[in-house]
């Protein structure tokens, strides 16, 4: 009996143990992240006249990334589309996205949209003040032309 009693113990004492290993490893804590406007590092958006980029995390030329994009008061987008979904919050001005120039709708400042992607609409800023936007993809950004995705399909 002092034997099975003993064994039971040891079980007892043995299985939190085990079931702390079969745990997967803790993740490291994450560093906390804060950005003040004078942190913003403003560069001109490649082949989009008109626009600036500051990106706050990750890299919109390889995947996933969070950044805020400036227009110039009545810079226009052409009919386009993204690869990517988009979710977007403006920040300043008021910018204007829909699926073609009579339908766009306004949003002020404070307002979010959500643009899903391989949805061709156009999209910019209102004339009289610049637009400032903060927009993030889970990936890369992409800028695709109308005529060029009808282009593709041919």
């Amino acid at each position: 009996m002092t034997k099975i009693l003993a064994v039971v113990a040891l079980l007892c004492l043995a299985t939190p143990a085990l079931a702390e290993e079969a745990k997967p490893a803790a993740k490291k804590a994450k560093a906390p992240m804060m950005m003040t406007p004078a942190d913003l590092k403003w560069t001109d958006v490649p082949r989009m006249k008109g626009l600036q980029s500051a990106t706050v995390w990750g890299d919109p030329e390889k995947g996933a990334h969070g950044r805020f994009i400036k227009f110039a008061g009545g810079t226009e987008n052409p009919l386009h589309k993204h690869t990517s979904d988009l979710r977007t919050v403006v920040v300043s001005g008021t910018f204007y996205i829909g699926a073609d120039a009579a339908s766009a709708k306004e949003l002020p400042a404070g307002s979010a949209s959500f643009t899903p992607g391989g949805w061709n609409h156009v999209s910019g800023c209102r004339a009289g003040t610049d637009c400032v936007i903060y927009s993030e993809s889970t990936a890369k950004f992409d800028f695709v032309p109308a005529e060029k995705a009808a282009e593709a399909k041919k």
